[in-house]
Order: C-alpha cells, then structure tokens, then sequence
C-alpha cells in the first residue's frame, strides 16, 4: 500500500483528492495538509512514500520544502501538483528534488498513474513537456523558449510574485538579504 500525503492550501482540493483514494485498493491517504511547514512537521512522526503537494504554499513553499526533503528524507517521493504552467515550473521543480510534477487540469486516472509511477522508481512529466524535452521542441507560441531560471532563482520568482518583500524571502530561503536582490536582476541588464 502506497501511503500518500497531500498537501495543499485549497480545502476543496485536498477534499477531493482524499474522495478520490477512499475508495483506492493500493493508495492509503495518511495526512492532509495544508502548507509547507505542516509537512515537515507531519513526515518528522509520521511515515510517508509520496507527497503529493502544492508548489506555492502561503509559509513555506513548495520548492524549499523539496529542498529539505532531498537533503533529510531522501526515501520521501514528491510530486508537485500544480495550476502553474509545467512548461515553465517543471524542470525547476525536478532539478529541486520533484520526482513529478502535475496539472490541477489532468484527469483522476492521470493522478494515480503519476502516483504508481514515481513509487516504482520514474518520474513523471506530461506527454508533451517530455516530447519536448526530448526533441527540443519550442514552449511557446511565439517561438522563443522561455528564460531558464536557475532553481534558486525561480524560488526568489515565486515568493516576490506572491508579495514576499525580501527580507521575509532571505529568512524562508535561510539567504542573504543582498542575495536576494541578486536574483531579482536580469543577468544582462
């Protein structure tokens, strides 16, 4: 049996997933959450194979919480569940320590498959973001690919999007306050 954690801020999303593996004969539901911080506080007593998570959490986000689970719960799989376009946040995500990153717009079979997947030792992209990868394939409709931001890098993106000031973004991400600053300027400007 596969014990999942999810963890998302929406109350409505964690619902429905929880609905969705009531009825699961290989996926056990062993928490749900609903941020960043509750997840390592969760893992620390609790046994877990999978989370199944959110990327942008109101306290600890997503792509730091993969950080600490790389480097302290190496044996925890994590896929990343998410509204945010996998073209730009996935690869960030799997560089981070994401063994899947997932729509919010696929279908439940979709879900469990990615599930089964990451358990058994893959990782899982969508169909066309793997065709793409694999062929070089351009991300966009206007033709360019979108700018690689380096992981730390899209971290600083997320929190500064979602109104962090960077004080708060250098004690979350445990780095300076100038580093910070650093990332906010393009490379060539």
């Amino acid at each position: 049996m596969i014990k999942l954690l999810i963890a998302d801020n929406h109350p409505i999303i964690r619902k429905g997933l929880e609905l969705l593996f009531t009825a699961s004969s290989n996926i056990e539901v062993v928490g749900s959450l609903e941020d960043g911080e509750e997840i390592l506080d969760f893992i620390k007593k609790n046994p877990v194979d999978i989370i199944l998570m959110e990327a942008d959490f109101p306290k600890l986000n997503g792509l730091t919480v993969l950080r600490y689970l790389k480097n302290d719960y190496p044996d925890i799989k994590t896929i990343i569940f998410s509204g945010q376009p996998e073209e730009v946040y996935a690869i960030n995500a799997i560089k981070a320590g994401a063994s899947g990153y997932i729509s919010k717009s696929v279908n439940v079979i979709t879900i469990s498959e990615a599930i089964v997947k990451v358990y058994e030792g893959g990782i899982h992209l969508s169909n066309e973001l793997t065709q793409q990868l694999a062929f070089g394939t351009r991300t966009n409709k206007s033709g360019s690919f979108y700018k690689k931001l380096s992981t730390r890098e899209a971290e600083v993106l997320k929190l500064l999007t979602i109104g962090r000031k960077n004080k708060e973004i250098s004690k979350e991400l445990n780095i300076n306050e100038k580093t910070v600053s650093t990332y906010k300027v393009p490379p060539n400007a």
